[in-house]
């Protein structure tokens, strides 16, 4: 792939994806209440009754409580109810010195984990990291690709010990250290199925009671869970897209979930995926035929310009770093050109970037 033939930057490349950002617009705290973040609303453009593509409508800008004034009655929101986990272990090495160690997926043996360590060099099979009194992890096994296998030594229960001596794994952009304050507000307020080492940050904008004046309206709601894995915050470090390896992340998607967005779509409601977590698990379930189908097993699907939607009608989503895949699966969605103006304005009107940052909505196309 290349740029167009003028020299134009057309999405094909990942450097095509960068974007300055002023330090001051990361968002290291979440807005006071979660609903009040802002929304921007970017429409899609669509086509014509010729085929050709008609301007798309301007960009607003909205409150994320005014989410509502998109959806009408029959549509359905798709949300992620991964919880994340205190994944981060602090802790003393034998030697005296400190440590960390990052658990990423579980094992068979709740007690056995995938991880990864800090500093490596002094974490080598057979170390040991002490965390607190009754928790401590052992280092069994050290992979090519820099992860280990470590077993936590500690009498309580795995999950028990992990709520009670670990730590928020924030997204390291954050700048500081995870505080009380992240034990719930890096949760999502539906969070059910702990997993991730990282939020579906486009679920956080949600309250208890956005959600009920959704569900009065006549819009429904179904959960899918996919645990969101440390490799969502891994740079694409190549220049052509499709040479990247994606990292694998485990879904869930329940029969009563996949029945309910099939029946919404065949009723002609819409299906708009609470972020791209959702989004990369409805395009992993999706028919070719239509609909899509139930079942659990991990995805390394990278949705990137161009690209055959099959189960998404609309997508709410943050502010995402450079160069990232989820940057690209935006303008997969919506138009490499579309998606960075989008950026463009956004910086330009102050909206707060990633995790703790405000939203946008790509609503459906018009007559989707």
């Amino acid at each position: 792939m290349s740029e167009s033939h003028d020299g134009a930057k057309d999405g094909s490349r990942v450097s095509h994806y960068d974007y300055e950002l002023p330090e001051d617009r990361i968002a290291a705290y979440p807005v006071e209440r979660r609903d009040e973040s802002r929304l921007m609303v970017v429409p899609q453009a669509h086509h014509l009754d010729d085929g050709d593509p008609a301007e798309p409508e301007a960009i607003r800008h909205l409150r994320f409580r005014d989410l509502p004034e998109l959806l009408r009655e029959g549509d359905l929101i798709v949300v992620n109810e991964s919880r994340v986990l205190p994944a981060r272990l602090l802790g003393q090495r034998a030697g005296g010195g400190e440590g960390e160690i990052l658990l990423l997926s579980p094992e068979a043996d709740p007690r056995r984990w995938i991880a990864l360590a800090k500093p490596g060099r002094r974490l080598g099979v057979g170390k040991r990291l002490r965390v607190a009194e009754g928790l401590a992890v052992e280092v069994e096994e050290v992979f090519e690709d820099g992860t280990r296998r470590v077993r936590l030594e500690t009498e309580d229960d795995p999950m028990v010990a992990l709520e009670r001596h670990g730590h928020i794994p924030l997204p390291p952009y954050l700048g500081r250290e995870d505080e009380e304050l992240d034990r719930e507000r890096y949760q999502t307020v539906y969070a059910r199925d702990a997993g991730s080492v990282a939020a579906p940050t486009a679920g956080l904008h949600f309250t208890p009671e956005l959600l009920d004046r959704i569900e009065a309206m006549g819009v429904g709601r179904v959960a899918i869970t996919l645990h969101v894995g440390a490799g969502t915050f891994r740079p694409v470090d190549v220049e052509d897209p499709t040479d990247h390896e994606m990292h694998a992340e485990v879904y869930h998607v329940s029969p009563e979930a996949a029945e309910r967005i099939e029946a919404v779509r065949a009723a002609g409601g819409r299906i708009w995926a609470i972020g791209t977590t959702v989004v990369r698990t409805l395009e992993t379930v999706a028919r070719d035929g239509g609909g899509v189908r139930a079942g659990s097993g991990s995805t390394q699907l990278f949705i990137h310009p161009p690209w055959r939607w099959r189960a998404v009608d609309g997508l709410v989503t943050n502010f995402h770093l450079p160069r990232s895949t989820l940057l690209m699966l935006v303008a997969a969605r919506m138009g490499y050109r579309r998606t960075m103006q989008a950026y463009e304005t956004a910086i330009a009107e102050g909206y707060r970037f990633y995790s703790y940052g405000d939203a946008m909505v790509i609503p459906p196309a018009e007559g989707g």
